[in-house]
């Protein structure tokens, strides 16, 4: 199968917490959920150290017919049995990751989302569609809604924002809140999953959400063009547009972000 990737580090000095790769069956991509500075995350590997053993696992399990929910919980259980002792996986920053899974199946295709990464699919009637597991969005502008309860301009105002640009955190993996696959093989239930027909199929797109701030970030785009941009130039294509944007508010005056570029990566598949 055509299949082209593309990613880049948010910060050149630091570790891609990305993770992408694909097999003559499929294609596995994650997004590291990387803890603020100074916040203790339980473990002495890292992000991307869970990542990329996540990844190498939800790979080989694309092997097969196995339920996607299975190959999510049981590659979730297998990383958690190599953490060792020195790591605390009740620690709620555990180093998680979201993702998405795309399985070749006979005439179909079968997918699987896990909180904020995007897989896009073209019709053959031209229609772009997302599959997104949207909780976080849903809960951040929940909290956002919530009335302040101190008077601008004050130090306990610039206090309670600072407690609520994180208290979505405390959300994660609970129920009610939002998952990511972390330590607990719970959260492959949580999961979108589906098929797509494949005779039915122009292509798809799947991304992290580094790569779709042209559109959930900058509203610069639709998901049609963002799904246009990634499969006529290029994953890489893609990204350069987000930096692009990036770059034009390096101050962050229009448009807040948590980071001011986030790792990107891209994964895209047309028929032969």
């Amino acid at each position: 199968m055509p299949f082209l990737l593309a990613t880049a580090p948010g910060n050149p000095d630091r570790d891609n917490e990305d993770f992408a790769a694909v097999t003559t069956n499929g294609a596995v991509l994650l997004d590291g959920a990387s803890a603020p500075k100074g916040i203790d995350i339980g473990c002495t590997h890292g992000v991307a150290w869970f990542t990329r053993r996540l990844g190498g696992l939800l790979l080989a399990g694309l092997t097969g017919d196995q339920p996607l929910r299975d190959v999510l919980a049981e590659s979730i259980t297998t990383v958690s049995s190599l953490h060792g002792d020195g790591c605390d996986l009740t620690n709620q920053e555990t180093p998680s990751a979201t993702v998405v899974l795309v399985r070749f199946a006979g005439d179909r295709v079968d997918y699987l989302v896990l909180s904020d990464s995007v897989l896009l699919s073209k019709g053959t009637d031209g229609t772009v569609n997302d599959i997104t597991d949207t909780r976080l969005d849903d809960l951040k502008w929940k909290l956002a809604a919530a009335p302040f309860t101190t008077i601008e301009g004050t130090p306990e105002r610039r206090a309670e924002l600072h407690e609520r640009a994180h208290a979505i955190r405390a959300y994660r993996n609970v129920p009610g809140g939002f998952w990511t696959a972390g330590a607990d093989p719970r959260a492959a239930a949580e999961a979108l999953t589906g098929s797509l027909s494949l005779d039915a199929l122009v292509g798809f797109a799947a991304m992290t959400d580094g790569a779709t701030r042209g559109v959930e970030v900058f509203d610069a785009q639709t998901w049609v063009d963002c799904y246009t941009l990634a499969v006529k130039d290029g994953p890489a294509a893609l990204i350069d547009y987000v930096r692009t944007l990036e770059a034009s508010d390096a101050d962050q005056r229009e448009y807040t972000r948590g980071k001011l570029h986030d790792d990107a990566t891209v994964v895209t598949w047309t028929p032969a």
